[in-house]
């Protein structure tokens, strides 16, 4: 890549945060601001340079956040503007950026926007959201919430269906209104202005929705809008844009983040997300992953943004399940499986994206009853596929797999009370293996999964070949070991995964002289002849390879 095409966020890691769970201040069991400016000493120690800070505007907390009531309004469980203020001052201290999430696809019903829109078919907020006519008698077509059930919502003080893809206390915006629009604009360059450094961008993909035609994603208008939102907002700023898209494909992913084109730096794809459920399911229909395919949907993205776009690098989110309980081992291989999911992941061609808690190896919840489960997304499966006749016990294996409460659980910062996470009684249950699994056990550890990530994150910001390396994937059709090269001029570097606990042998072949130099694996002892490796349960390598004269 040319120096004039290289950007800070192409060597900076990034830390996700979700305030609820991540740190108490206050002992009210719900986590805060002023919780996540009294951690910044450990994440500056871990060596992240951004954070995504989920929703922490007003709301009535329908879907934990992303149902915003004001924009402009920090939540007062979680704090103050001052505290806001405070957190962005004190990140830029130790040299960490806080990008937010932008919400702008639905609102809470109780944004003044909506509430002035049900009043009347003529209120000036009417068309800010869409509406339809019944058609006879019932919703005007058979578009689903992602949520479950009908998309559309009758009001009977003005006789017509709204639309929410999410929940029913989720409208969605109108995007073809104009007015609107501007109106996301002001308040994008309030934050800006504030001093944040970027947005990411809630299900971005379905702002160009059209709902008369039963399209959800990546509408006909919805790169006019970005393109019309980067001239109005942050295009005039050097700051990080990622849109969150599920429907997104190799194709369309360029049409967003080709610099060229002026819309967002890069976005979060699922396509390697979605390898674990049944095709053409819904992801609580379970299978197993396997390897190949997961080589070759990865493999797709990084050659298809090798010189156009950028890739987002990420195995978890608040959306997502632990990674070490979905496809590693979370039993007796935890660290070495943890380790080699972040070594796989971090050597490729992207920005990476930490979870919280995913740097210390927290696993799934493990929850046992439906009562545990807060998340409405969940609840509202239940009901449905209780009512559609599926057998309880499997659509609890599922939760245990795949529900979103799985990375909601209070991080767990020691083996006191409550994790270390609050005084008071938390929000939500605390993982039960908390007593084993915890920030204070991983920073005694010098072989902790902790110090592996901070190893992983020094690497991106020394190593050139890490950050701007062509990706080339080594043996597509192995069931078992994920390996590949990243090359940039006479440098090359090899990554060498096991992927289960399985011993494996791995053969690179060498027709000449080279050098090597193992950068990071997961074993202390792992050994330098790459022209046989033998892999130990999930095993994981970066060699760096300086070619020598035959």
């Amino acid at each position: 890549m040319k120096e004039n095409q290289q950007k800070w966020w192409h060597k900076n890691v990034i830390y996700q945060i979700y305030p609820r769970s991540f740190y108490d201040s206050n002992g009210d069991g719900i986590g805060d601001i002023e919780g996540i400016i009294l951690k910044l000493d450990y994440l500056e120690k871990l060596g992240i340079d951004v954070i995504w800070l989920s929703p922490v505007y007003e709301s009535p907390n329908v879907d934990n956040g992303y149902d915003i009531s004001d924009y402009y309004c920090i939540l007062s469980e979680f704090g103050t503007m001052q505290n806001m203020n405070e957190l962005l001052l004190e990140s830029e201290k130790r040299g960490i950026k806080i990008i937010m999430d932008l919400v702008v696809n639905h609102t809470s019903d109780q944004h003044p926007w909506f509430v002035e829109a049900k009043k009347s078919k003529d209120n000036p907020n009417r068309d800010y959201y869409i509406w339809r006519d019944p058609v006879n008698g019932q919703e005007p077509n058979e578009l689903k919430s992602n949520f479950g059930g009908s998309a559309w919502e009758y009001d009977e003080n003005t006789n017509q269906y709204y639309l929410h893809f999410y929940s029913k206390q989720q409208p969605d915006l109108n995007w073809e209104n104009a007015e609107m629009r501007n109106s996301i604009w002001d308040m994008m360059n309030f934050w800006i202005d504030k001093g944040i450094s970027g947005f990411r961008m809630d299900v971005i993909d379905l702002i160009g929705k059209d709902p008369d035609h039963l399209i959800k994603e990546n509408g006909s208008k919805l790169h006019d809008y970005l393109q019309d939102m980067y001239r109005n907002t942050f295009g005039n700023h050097d700051l990080l844009t990622v849109g969150e898209t599920w429907g997104v494909t190799t194709e369309n992913a360029k049409l967003y983040s080709d610099p060229k084109r002026k819309e967002l730096n890069m976005v979060f794809q699922f396509e390697h997300m979605q390898l674990d459920k049944v095709p053409g399911k819904q992801r609580w229909d379970l299978r197993k992953l396997e390897l190949v395919e997961l080589k070759n949907v990865l493999s797709k993205w990084q050659y298809a943004l090798d010189q156009e776009g950028w890739n987002s690098l990420f195995w978890n989110n608040h959306d997502l399940p632990r990674i070490v309980s979905r496809w590693g081992n979370d039993r007796e291989y935890r660290v070495e499986s943890a380790k080699m999911l972040a070594t796989l992941l971090h050597g490729m061609k992207g920005t990476p994206y930490i979870y919280q808690g995913e740097e210390i190896g927290m696993t799934n919840a493990a929850f046992t009853s439906i009562e545990d489960y807060i998340d409405i997304e969940t609840q509202n499966i239940y009901k449905e596929r209780m009512a559609a006749g599926f057998n309880e016990e499997e659509i609890m294996k599922s939760f245990y797999m795949k529900a979103r409460d799985n990375a909601r659980t209070p991080m767990q910062w020691s083996d006191d009370k409550h994790a270390g996470f609050s005084e008071g009684k938390p929000w939500m249950k605390v993982n039960p293996n908390y007593t084993s699994i915890n920030v204070e056990n991983a920073l005694n550890d010098s072989n902790s999964i902790f110090f592996h990530y901070q190893q992983l994150i020094k690497l991106r910001k020394h190593n050139n070949t890490l950050v701007y390396g062509s990706y080339k994937l080594l043996d597509s059709e192995d069931k078992s070991i994920y390996a590949y090269e990243r090359i940039l001029k006479n440098k090359k570097l090899l990554i060498v995964c096991n992927f289960y606990e399985h011993e494996k042998e791995f053969c690179y072949p060498i027709t000449h002289h080279s050098e090597v130099e193992i950068l990071i694996s997961n074993y202390i002892d792992s050994g330098s002849d790459i022209k046989n490796i033998k892999l130990r349960p999930y095993e994981a390598i970066i060699y760096e390879i300086s070619e020598g004269e035959a």
